[in-house]
């Protein structure tokens, strides 16, 4: 009854206010910061109402005009405060030490590793200190006024590239073979599931990658009951069945384990797979 009660104040706020409406739709509302009490019941009806139809591609782009617009106001803001200590090397270190260990049984060498999601850079800074056999690391962000922030910050780190545009796009343009690819505490699950298997079936074009997802999925996602990917949480982002996309696209999995996140309504996936 509350839930129905504040999407009908949201749809009527919708019909009284549409420019604003429409602003917040072009902004981008995926993530509930600074946001005003009214602006709220806008965006949780929009995102409702996106939901019930199970819009992927409108909930897709609500999603990506956030990145665009606020991630840097994101970044920025504390939110994602410390996400490398807090986060990234208790919880994933393990993963990137069984990557090394990938690495060392190819006798083919790997010059790049790409973050799609960079955000602040930090973790890419963090895995260029872990792998100095690789030549170069390159940062991918939706969010231009992040990326160059983050080339003002790591403008001494000559191995360090900072990219602003769609990581997808990139790979298409620039991959190559014997590339290493990484994504981290969702970046996946911003895309739908048919972008997905685009990109993965893209990138098995090239030989010898490998890729690092580092993903959460809907706690209450049943994959034998439903393989295809569902809208859940509090963002309406997707929560996709990762170890069938890699599998579709051709991916050997080396790794795949989970664990329980700070957020009730998902896990975390670590998912290691190559080409």
């Amino acid at each position: 009854m509350k839930r129905l009660l504040k999407n009908s104040i949201g749809t009527i706020l919708i019909a009284m206010l549409p420019k604003k409406a429409d602003e917040l739709l072009n902004k981008g509302m995926t993530i509930d910061m600074n946001l005003s009490r009214r602006d709220r019941f806008m965006r949780d009806a929009l995102l409702q109402k996106a939901k019930n139809k199970n819009d992927f591609e409108t909930l897709s782009q609500f999603h990506e005009n956030y990145w665009i617009n606020r991630g840097e106001e994101y970044f920025s803001s504390g939110f994602n405060n410390k996400v490398l200590d807090t986060f990234f090397i208790p919880n994933c270190s393990f993963l990137i030490d069984l990557l090394q260990e990938q690495l060392q049984n190819e006798s083919l060498k790997y010059h790049t590793l790409v973050e799609i999601g960079t955000g602040d850079g930090t973790i890419l800074e963090y895995l260029s200190s872990k792998f100095p056999q690789i030549d170069r690391f390159v940062g991918i962000d939706l969010s231009s006024s992040q990326i160059e922030a983050n080339k003002k910050l790591f403008n001494g780190s000559s191995n360090l590239e900072f990219v602003a545009c769609d990581g997808f796009d990139w790979i298409k343009q620039n991959g190559h073979n014997a590339m290493i690819v990484v994504t981290s505490r969702g970046v996946l699950e911003y895309f739908t599931q048919s972008r997905l298997q685009e990109f993965f079936d893209a990138l098995n074009k090239f030989k010898k990658n490998i890729f690092i997802a580092i993903e959460p999925t809907g706690l209450d996602h049943d994959f034998i009951k439903n393989p295809n990917s569902e809208i859940y949480g509090s963002e309406n982002s997707f929560s996709h069945n990762y170890a069938k996309l890699f599998n579709d696209a051709g991916f050997k999995i080396w790794h795949q384990s989970k664990m329980n996140y700070s957020q009730p309504e998902c896990y975390i996936n670590f998912i290691g797979v190559k080409n």
